[in-house]
């Protein structure tokens, strides 16, 4: 019997770090080296990066709403988790074959051909990822979620995103060199979700709780997660989604930017660039493990106000301190620009934590997965449409440069960061109300 338990134990976490990871991998891909793809391949031009970002945003969205009632009403994840894992790594291999679609300089029609074909790819890629992941995993994670376990389960996916950054950065460095091999980044990556997706197939097991929830047809289940009166009883969930949105508007300003503004502003290589991506978040990883007391002890306010204090200081540094006149590119050694990376993925780290744990724990247990979309718009729908609309016309007003050549570049500067800090501290707000109504709650 003890056997058995250890045996299905070790299966669970074994998936919980595989497929987190793998998912995680992908998504920093295309955070990142997406990003720096269009740069490489298309255009210096953040305006088709603001495109991508709003509409798979948008695909993620829909994708949440959908299967997300798909999952609640059948009772079931795996299938979601294997299928949307498998078409997540097809297409992030059909995205890196846009770069085949050649346009000539100068040529605009031809330029926005190819910028909605790359938009296109990007959103078809989200759908699925969001399918499996956002939806699929994150469902089968809160499904298996309880009080022994939350503090653990929220380090896992908290440290998730960092090991994905710091993998996907690193490796994503090297795999595509010095010679921009994007095709090979997009190849290695896709495969490795696909096999993820295969092994989740036949590995994964629901939990033995889950039931399917029907209520009424499809349409009206569907339609009743928008339904804003009932939605808002849930006064601390709205508040703590609330600390979602703006958080992630901050990130998503400047985050969006940073390969960008280290490799072509600063002038580091793509291995550079990930390997202090890396180490500073590698330091930064071991915060979670004293904050997993915290949690279980229920700080999280308190955790989620050090976690905002310590990214400010991360991006003040980075705005003020960082510039390409006192930057070395060839080597890792750049105090400021490590110490501001420390800061900012402490900060990142402890947030993500403390307020995944805080959200999973509000949602009502018959519509998990529904309430996994919710969280999305907040996490991502919100953050990614407004945040374009922010860093776009910074990046226009500061960053215009003419090359040798004559032809108009857009690069990221500092003043990104600097922008990013006034957005985190309205944080603050929802989170005073947040913790009201938790203390509310606990009378």
């Amino acid at each position: 019997m003890s056997k058995n338990v250890s045996r299905n134990t070790l299966g669970f976490w074994s998936l919980v770090w595989l497929l987190g990871l793998a998912g995680q991998l992908c998504w920093n891909m295309e955070n990142q080296w997406f990003n720096t793809f269009v740069y490489a391949k298309i255009a210096k031009d953040p305006t088709i990066i603001s495109w991508m970002l709003a509409i798979s945003a948008t695909a993620t969205t829909i994708s949440t709403f959908l299967f997300g009632c798909v999952s609640d009403r059948k009772g079931n994840r795996k299938s979601l988790v294997a299928i949307g894992y498998i078409l997540w790594g097809v297409f992030t291999i059909l995205f890196g074959t846009t770069q085949f679609l050649k346009h000539k300089s100068g040529d605009e029609a031809a330029l926005i051909g190819v910028a909605f074909a790359v938009i296109a790819a990007d959103a078809i890629m989200s759908f699925f990822g969001s399918m499996g992941n956002d939806i699929g995993f994150n469902a089968w994670i809160n499904d298996h979620m309880n009080e022994k376990n939350s503090g653990s389960l929220g380090a896992a996916l908290a440290v998730q995103p960092v090991i994905g950054t710091i993998a996907g950065t690193v490796l994503g460095g090297f795999l595509v060199g010095s010679d921009d091999n994007y095709m090979r980044l997009f190849v290695v990556i896709g495969l490795l979700v696909i096999a993820l997706g295969l092994i989740s197939l036949f590995g994964m097991k629901d939990s033995v709780s889950l039931r399917p929830s029907k209520k009424g047809s499809f349409a009206n289940q569907f339609i009743s997660i928008f339904n804003l009166k009932e939605y808002l009883q849930h006064r601390e969930l709205v508040f703590v989604n609330l600390m979602l949105a703006v958080y992630f508007i901050s990130f998503n300003v400047y985050f969006s930017h940073l390969g960008n503004f280290m490799i072509y502003y600063l002038g580091f290589t793509a291995e550079m660039m990930g390997l202090i991506e890396g180490v500073g978040l590698l330091l930064a990883m071991f915060t979670t493990i004293p904050a997993i007391k915290l949690i279980r002890d229920d700080r999280s306010s308190l955790l989620i106000l050090v976690a905002i204090l310590l990214n400010s200081v991360g991006l003040f540094i980075i705005g003020l301190f960082v510039s390409p006149s006192n930057v070395n590119p060839s080597t890792i050694w750049n105090p400021h620009l490590l110490a501001g990376v420390l800061f900012v993925g402490i900060g990142y780290i402890l947030f993500l934590q403390t307020i995944t744990v805080w959200s999973k724990r509000l949602y009502p247990e018959d519509a998990r997965g529904q309430f996994e979309g919710i969280r999305i718009i907040f996490y991502v729908l919100i953050p990614m449409v407004v945040a374009p609309l922010i860093s776009n016309p910074i990046i226009k007003t500061s960053g215009e440069f003419v090359d040798e050549y004559g032809f108009t570049e857009y690069l990221p500067t500092n003043t990104l960061f600097l922008a990013g800090v006034f957005i985190l501290l309205m944080t603050l707000i929802p989170l005073v109300l947040a913790n009201r109504e938790h203390i509310n709650a606990a009378e």
